[in-house]
């Protein structure tokens, strides 16, 4: 393909989190390469996130005080699903990097678990954006165990 990822301000760095893939121009170009196609970071971050998501094994995504303050704003109506918590994305000119923070479930492969979720990632944001993704960062942060989610439900049933 003969797009080129260029940022919208014409400069080195995309302005204000947006990628633009600029195809050729003019009469004799294909009607498929005229113009320009911009890419926000926050919709890089959403592909990662919806990517990471679907790889078995993850339990959920954040570090700590962003999980338990995601858990407070999905119980608000209106507080959206947070599909980004967990997910920091760097997008330039043509290429991304993806760092996030997953809880893993317990018992499963972390290496396994990490190995498919870069593939995944990877995978989707280079098919739906074009960008080229030089790394997939993941930390774990936590392993969550079965009986942990028992214990969440029977607190919840509380009367205080």
């Amino acid at each position: 393909m003969t797009d080129n990822i260029t940022s919208a301000g014409g400069g080195s760095r995309p302005a204000t989190g947006v990628s633009a893939l600029k195809g050729r121009t003019g009469a004799g170009a294909p009607a498929e390469t005229r113009g320009k196609t911009t890419i926000a970071d926050g919709v890089v971050a959403k592909i990662a996130g919806m990517a990471t998501r679907e790889v078995p094994g993850i339990h959920s995504m954040g570090a700590g005080m962003a999980r338990a303050f995601g858990a407070m704003r999905e119980r608000v109506p209106g507080g959206g699903g947070g599909v980004t918590r967990g997910v920091k994305v760097e997008v330039g000119e043509r290429q991304a990097a993806v760092d996030l923070d997953v809880v893993v479930e317990y018992g499963v492969s972390i290496v396994d678990v990490a190995g498919a979720v870069r593939t995944n990632v990877i995978s989707a944001l280079e098919r739906m954006t074009g960008l080229e993704v030089v790394e997939v960062n993941i930390a774990v942060d936590d392993v969550h165990l079965p009986d942990e989610e028992e214990e969440a439900e029977r607190d919840e049933g509380r009367v205080r």
